[in-house]
């Protein structure tokens, strides 16, 4: 009787821990807007370390407005692709 009620706790827990619905590894299907406005603001991150670090003194003035710009124009180029995508229609997943 306990090897049966063993067996059944076993199942149960193994059931509970696999079900599909419960599985952290399952992502929800991300857009093409998505995944451009997670690298925006990896872009804003960047710009805000930049200068940060300009700020501190570890960046020649030179360096830093070409980086700076670098950054501003791939910003830009991001948001110009996430304005097309979202006037044809494409939106945010959630």
């Amino acid at each position: 009787m306990s090897l049966l009620a063993g067996m059944i706790l076993a199942l149960c827990c193994f059931a509970f821990i696999f079900w599909p619905d419960r599985n952290p590894y399952v992502q929800a299907d991300k857009t093409q807007v998505d995944s451009l406005r997670e690298r925006k603001e990896s872009i804003y991150e960047n710009l805000r370390d930049l200068n940060f670090e300009y700020l501190a003194g570890k960046y020649p003035e030179q360096d830093y407005a070409e980086q700076r710009r670098t950054l501003e124009d791939e910003a830009a180029a991001v948001i110009a692709q996430m304005d097309a995508l979202e006037a044809r229609g494409i939106r945010r997943a959630r």
